[in-house]
């Protein structure tokens, strides 16, 4: 695997996945001010970049100090784009992107100003941006028992598994760094919900989600970025003993529970059970990010935790060629949506990264 050909690839696209064409605005503000119907404004931050950043940065951690130097720039503009159109947050899977911001804001406090390219007025705006980021999730609509509703707008009363993957990592890193235990507890809170309300008790895998008002779980059992999703939030709420403490012993049947379905060539398919299925590198990438983060916390100690992330890293490998990933399933599209089409997408790239 070419990771040079990725880092650059992943660049481009950070730069210009999701941004809008001179048409797409023209349709918008017909769309809005003329017809005046609903519409969606632009999201600069949404998951799918988030996921690219992420990649990003672990590179950016494990590069020379030049690599480092050029893709915190390009990181930088990535998040001055958006500071200087506002902040504009839309959805919970706009908090994927803070993690790295977070992560650059805290690496370069604790670094000092001297030789960097993020300068103090910078820091005061990322500063800003974090907490825009924090109060969102504080603000947002939850059911009874505390779980975020995914489409709040759409009154229907769901909790996705995605929210898992997308919020908690953030919330609680950010509990961390700024000593906010509330934060931290938010994203535990989310975890234990979803481990109680949303997982099936015969495979150990999460359906894609539970309304609680209907005391139904919805979606299909095992589909692979859902599980993805439940391990990164889950491993990236354990990186103190709070979070440890309340979610390890879960976060090792969860994993044990995926295990079970590793293919023998390493890959994870698309619906876990359906190993005879087409393979899914986002799930596979998704999957062994969290294990690698449970090998490094860990929390994750016997030898077969290492066996599958290598075996799975080396599937993802064999899908990577000219800078892509491919092998990736298409985007979901709700409850029971899941599009049989494969290819080259920022979901399997980003966590390619991690690897």
């Amino acid at each position: 695997m070419d990771k040079n050909a990725l880092v650059e690839t992943a660049c481009q696209e950070l730069m210009t996945y999701g941004v809008w064409d001179r048409k797409s605005r023209l349709k918008y503000w017909i769309k809005k001010y003329l017809l005046k119907r609903p519409t969606t404004p632009e999201d600069l931050v949404f998951w799918p970049t988030g996921l690219l950043a992420a990649g990003l940065w672990q590179c950016r951690q494990e590069g020379s100090d030049a690599e480092a130097a050029l893709l915190d720039l390009v990181l930088q503009v990535y998040y001055e784009r958006w500071i200087d159109k506002g902040c504009r947050i839309l959805w919970l899977d706009d908090l994927l992107a803070g993690e790295t911001l977070l992560d650059l804001y805290e690496d370069h406090r604790c670094a000092g100003q001297k030789d960097s390219l993020i300068t103090e007025e910078d820091m005061e705006r990322y500063g800003a941006a974090i907490e825009k980021l924090a109060s969102y999730a504080l603000e947002h609509p939850t059911d009874e028992i505390g779980s975020f509703l995914y489409r709040a707008r759409q009154n229907n009363g769901f909790v996705f598994v995605d929210s898992i993957g997308l919020a908690c990592p953030f919330l609680y890193r950010y509990g961390v760094v700024f000593d906010r235990q509330e934060l931290m507890e938010l994203a535990v809170k989310q975890i234990v919900n979803f481990l109680a309300y949303g997982m099936d008790a015969v495979t150990g895998l999460p359906y894609h989600g539970f309304s609680i008002a209907d005391d139904c779980k919805y979606g299909i059992i095992g589909w692979g970025r859902a599980v993805g999703w439940l391990l990164r939030g889950m491993s990236g709420s354990m990186t103190t003993q709070y979070g440890r403490e309340r979610l390890e012993e879960s976060y090792i049947k969860a994993v044990d529970a995926a295990l079970a379905f590793q293919r023998r060539d390493g890959y994870f398919a698309w619906q876990l059970q359906a190993v005879e299925g087409p393979a899914d590198t986002s799930a596979t990438g998704m999957i062994c990010v969290a294990l690698r983060q449970g090998i490094e916390l860990g929390i994750l100690q016997d030898p077969k935790y290492e066996r599958a992330l290598r075996d799975g890293r080396a599937a993802v490998e064999k899908a990577a060629r000219e800078g892509r990933v491919y092998q990736c399933s298409g985007e979901c599209e709700g409850f029971g949506q899941y599009p049989q089409r494969y290819g080259a997408y920022p979901w399997a790239l980003g966590p390619a990264l991690m690897l």
